[in-house]
């Protein structure tokens, strides 16, 4: 699937001062990331603190989402879960019509083993009535799922397209993309590892960090995808501090702290997360004045 290689964005939940849904924020954070070479928008990903949003406030972010983006840019749609049959209830109750794949994280919290994640992606598979992007996450779930359950599935479950790799394991990267049957994409889900992944043969990112400076993010992974290297790397290079930086307090404190200084939404996080610390807000607020960002 071509239109989700590139730069994609896990796009942040903007709250007001008393914690509600900033709507108008997240409607400037589109058009931000619209306006900035964005590739395409991915909606209720971890960074959207989707944890602590009601199930009435996902709805309405999602359509939001998708009123403000108006078919501009293609749309993905975390959706995933430990609970197989809730997701697969999920699956089969929301109208996907607007987005072209889901991001289903692997099941967290409860470990299962190689085949219980294979047998969970099956069944999400089968309920989904649009393609599914596999999502390894382990410092998250507890578990990893291995290249060789990736690949399984990739050439067994024909919906199936995809995989977030986010295990900050490059040699795990390879193995997949090594072996991957043709078509199917592997996505960064390291900022760090985006372009190391894009040279490696993978196909992109789905990132935090690009949300808040979009321009220069994805055109490093564009000229990594055209194998313009020397200049991709010296973007790479230059992001590496800011990245450091927005994961420094955990995430989306950090992205949130940079898109307020940018004048996009407010730094506020819900709890158990805790707003970026002004040391922090100074130390991003002096690398982007450093780097002209």
């Amino acid at each position: 699937m071509q239109e989700l290689k590139g730069t994609g964005v896990a796009l942040a939940t903007p709250f007001n001062s008393d914690l509600s849904v900033d709507f108008d924020g997240l409607a400037k954070l589109v058009e931000y990331n619209i306006n900035g070479g964005i590739d395409y928008l991915v909606v209720m990903g971890t960074t959207a603190e989707n944890a602590t949003l009601t199930a009435e406030e996902k709805d309405a972010v999602i359509a939001k989402v998708i009123e403000v983006n108006a078919g501009r840019l293609p749309l993905v749609l975390g959706v995933g879960g430990n609970n197989t049959s809730a997701i697969v209830a999920e699956l089969k109750a929301r109208d996907l019509s607007a987005f072209k794949a889901i991001l289903s994280v692997s099941p967290y919290y409860n470990k299962p083993t190689q085949v219980g994640i294979y047998t969970h992606y099956e069944a999400v598979s089968a309920a989904s009535e649009v393609p599914v992007i596999l999502y390894n996450v382990p410092g998250r779930t507890g578990s990893n799922m291995l290249p060789e359950t990736v690949l399984k599935l990739a050439n067994q479950v024909e919906n199936i397209i995809g995989i977030k790799e986010a295990a900050g394991d490059m040699a795990q990267m390879m193995r997949i993309i090594k072996d991957r049957p043709e078509g199917f994409l592997v996505i960064s889900g390291d900022d760090l590892l985006a372009l190391p992944t894009v040279t490696a043969g993978g196909d992109g990112v789905i990132s935090v960090l690009a949300q808040g400076i979009p321009n220069l993010f994805s055109l490093m992974i564009k000229e990594g995808l055209h194998d313009n290297y020397t200049e991709a790397y010296k973007k790479h290079y230059t992001l590496m501090p800011a990245t450091d930086l927005i994961f420094a307090e955990g995430n989306p404190a950090g992205i949130k702290a940079l898109l307020a200084l940018k004048g996009v939404c407010s730094p506020e996080v819900r709890l158990p997360l805790m707003q970026a610390t002004e040391t922090l807000q100074q130390n991003i607020a002096t690398y982007l004045s450093e780097t002209g960002l």
